[in-house]
């Protein structure tokens, strides 16, 4: 067995999760991009959203190195944002737009985990004063989750749209089968929780 990096174990495991993001955005309209598809609004681009946000915080605020980029940050990236406003897109929001924003918050959060070890000491500028101070590794793992919760997200969102599933391009992780058997298992599901339900 060879030593692994941690650090590199961790980005790996980010990256993963980033693409996975935007891969469940190709080949649909601006309107299944956008489209709210649970009662609370979720939809893939506000996904999108959300998340160049969150890194853009927690790998530029937290340690001191703010995201200016190409321009400023966003409206919605500031304190004094509506409620939410990081989790759709407006119309004249563009897919290119939010996606081109993603992949530079990804460069510029890669800057940071490059340029810092691990147990280096930020402090994140919203969370309450008692408890701002932490490490990179603890910003790292707690941005992989939230990114890979939110390719959750996606995953079913985009199986809601076209029936598309998958964890990343190429790498199709549910077992093999047809429209029909697809069915005919949902179908053995529903009839074994309506079962479970008769029982109690």
């Amino acid at each position: 067995m060879t030593a692994s990096d941690p650090k590199a174990d961790l980005l790996r495991y980010l990256q993963d999760a980033r693409d996975a993001l935007l891969w469940k955005l190709e080949g649909l309209s601006e309107y299944d991009v956008r489209r709210p598809l649970t009662p609370t609004g979720t939809n893939l681009l506000g996904l999108v959203k959300h998340t160049a946000g969150v890194e853009l915080g927690y790998f530029g605020d937290t340690f001191g190195r703010p995201y200016f980029g190409e321009n400023p940050p966003p409206w919605w990236y500031t304190q004094d944002a509506e409620p939410n406003a990081d989790m759709w897109a407006t119309p004249d929001e563009s897919r290119e737009d939010i996606a081109g924003l993603y992949r530079r918050a990804w460069e510029h959060a890669n800057g940071t985990i490059a340029a810092l070890p691990l147990d280096a000491i930020g402090r994140v500028p919203w969370w309450p004063e008692e408890r701002r101070e932490t490490t990179l590794h603890h910003i790292l793992v707690r941005v992989i989750a939230d990114t890979s919760r939110h390719a959750g997200h996606a995953d079913i969102v985009r199986e809601l749209i076209d029936g598309s599933v998958g964890l990343t391009q190429g790498k199709d992780s549910t077992p093999p089968g047809d429209r029909a058997m697809w069915e005919a298992h949902r179908q053995r599901l529903e009839e074994a929780a309506r079962e479970a339900d008769q029982a109690v």
